[in-house]
């Protein structure tokens, strides 16, 4: 990248080149999976060609919204599917415009599981977890009128395999690779973590147990598309949904070498916020034991700005940073960055509206001459 004398040139740890396997990324600034609603009837629509366009960088890394792995996957209004046919051609030329522009495309596979309700689950039946515990949340109404229910364990395998059929889809629309999402509270997270696991089968109790159903869904996956182009997002520092567990460390560790055992790509960790303490940025602990297990790519996300991102990089705790808010009001965030440009402010209201240009394509570029 350059810059005009005009601008203050910041070629910071951010803007600095990195090998992700075989993938030559330019720069450190990733964009982070955005849910934004406008998928009308779980289908990608064209506008998204524009709005993953603008954000594409030569060499950059993008991470798709989260994508449905099957019709019971589903939580939110108009968000994405890429288990039919349809789904699966409707990608194709939102990738194409990625790599049009020269960027690096992974798609992100979910499954909600209780965090739905009964209207987004195919003949109005239960959301499906681990548990039958329903999420205890402030917006309550939204996880009503039926409870989640339980999987039983013989049913756990063709979860697992519409994570499968979605990964094949993934690589078949063009993407690069997938990132299994393990965070947030969604079904892997309400295996993983202790406070919504209740299970007393083979997928409970125990560390291992509760791991399990993580660990197949990526040996699949892996099995089916490559570790080479496999990644995974998990929160074990975060509380999501309810989805607590009683020592994060230990679960993180656990995951880390697990992925290692697979050879998986990179693992993709939210953390709380940097803190700033006087001068000195204070690196969270807690992703330290993960850090140093993972053999593989660690991205970070969690409200960094440029400072907190070039020193996670330049600390070693990271190898690249996620951008969620900026990167969606800042089309040209690396660029921005570069040299230290004004950044748009984003408008909270409009992240999820259906509107397919505002709050979505209608952020403004730096001018061309700056």
């Amino acid at each position: 990248m350059t810059s005009n004398d005009d601008g203050a040139n910041n070629n910071g740890p951010l803007l600095t080149p990195y090998k992700m396997g075989k993938f030559r990324l330019s720069h450190r600034v990733v964009l982070a999976p955005l849910t934004r609603q406008r998928s009308y009837g779980n289908v990608p629509q064209p506008h998204a060609i524009l709005y993953y366009q603008q954000r594409t960088t030569e060499g950059g890394l993008l991470i798709s919204e989260a994508t449905g792995v099957s019709d019971t996957a589903q939580g939110y209004k108009d968000t994405p599917g890429i288990w039919t046919k349809e789904q699966v051609e409707a990608w194709k030329p939102i990738v194409d415009g990625v790599h049009a522009k020269g960027g690096t495309f992974f798609c992100q596979i979910w499954h909600v599981g209780r965090v739905s309700n009964s209207t987004f689950q195919p003949n109005g039946q239960a959301p499906i977890s681990s548990t039958d515990k329903p999420v205890q949340s402030k917006h309550v109404d939204k996880f009503t009128p039926l409870p989640p229910r339980r999987l039983e364990t013989d049913e756990i395998p063709f979860i697992v395999n519409d994570f499968r059929v979605a990964a094949r889809n993934a690589i078949e629309a063009g993407f690069d690779g997938v990132e299994i999402h393990g965070a947030h509270g969604y079904l892997i997270d309400q295996f993983l973590k202790d406070h919504v696991n209740d299970r007393t089968d083979i997928y409970g109790a125990s560390l291992e147990n509760r791991c399990r159903f993580a660990v197949e869904i990526i040996q699949a996956v892996v099995d089916e598309i490559g570790a080479d182009k496999v990644g995974i997002r998990l929160s074990p520092f975060a509380n999501y949904s309810g989805a607590v567990d009683s020592n994060p460390e230990a679960l993180g560790l656990y995951m880390a070498n697990a992925l290692n055992n697979f050879g998986v790509l990179y693992c993709h960790v939210v953390v709380p916020r940097m803190v700033k303490n006087g001068e000195n940025f204070e690196t969270p602990s807690h992703i330290g034991l993960m850090r140093s297990a993972f053999k593989g790519t660690i991205i970070v996300a969690g409200g960094y700005s440029r400072e907190d991102g070039d020193y996670a990089v330049s600390s070693g705790y990271a190898d690249l940073v996620a951008y969620g808010r900026l990167f969606l009001s800042n089309p040209d965030l690396p660029r921005r960055f570069e040299i230290d440009a004004t950044l748009n402010k984003y408008n909270s209201e409009t992240f999820y509206t259906p509107d397919p240009v505002i709050g979505y394509t209608d952020y403004p570029f730096l001018p061309s001459d700056v």
